[in-house]
């Protein structure tokens, strides 16, 4: 018994693969086309180079725009700011982000909490070996701009004490 079952079943799938196979052949010999979504969509435009980048994290109302710079003030293009963020009861909920500068040395993420588990918030930015933090605490500043200065990363401090 479980065997006729089992071949039942496999009758009535394939008499349903047919089924559809014939009407998707049928509708395409009727001179109409099958698209997909994504074959619909327009080709994504290449953003120019005075386009701020935009990380949206859909995850509260906040935002933060920053601009890069180097030690001698000139902006810094391509370099990458990340961020890990916290949130929810517990901090149950983790949102890692990052973003490249343009041209300008701009970017922003959107779509931050207003409430995160420990804040201030910490961005951090590098190109090659230039680095850079800025801090956010959604709860005092929920829109805001801040400037984040690349420097060249500082070595480790070493404990004389342990050699």
């Amino acid at each position: 018994m479980k065997r006729r079952a089992s071949s039942a079943k496999f009758a009535a799938f394939w008499f349903a693969a047919l089924a559809l196979l014939w009407t998707g052949l049928f509708t395409a010999a009727a001179g109409t086309t099958l698209v997909s979504a994504a074959q619909t969509q327009q080709p994504a435009q290449t953003p120019s180079a005075d386009q701020v980048p935009v990380t949206d994290g859909q995850s509260g109302p906040c935002s933060i725009e920053f601009n890069v710079t180097s030690t001698d003030g000139k902006p810094v293009f391509s370099a990458r700011i990340d961020v890990h963020i916290e949130y929810g009861f517990g901090g149950f909920h983790k949102l890692d982000m990052g973003v490249y500068t343009n041209a300008q040395g701009k970017a922003r993420f959107t779509g931050i909490p207003a409430k995160v588990k420990r804040p201030p918030i910490e961005f951090h930015a590098s190109k090659e070996d230039l680095v850079g933090i800025a801090t956010m605490d959604p709860v005092a500043e929920c829109q805001t701009k801040h400037d984040i200065i690349l420097d060249k990363a500082k070595p480790p401090a070493t404990d004389d004490k342990a050699k």
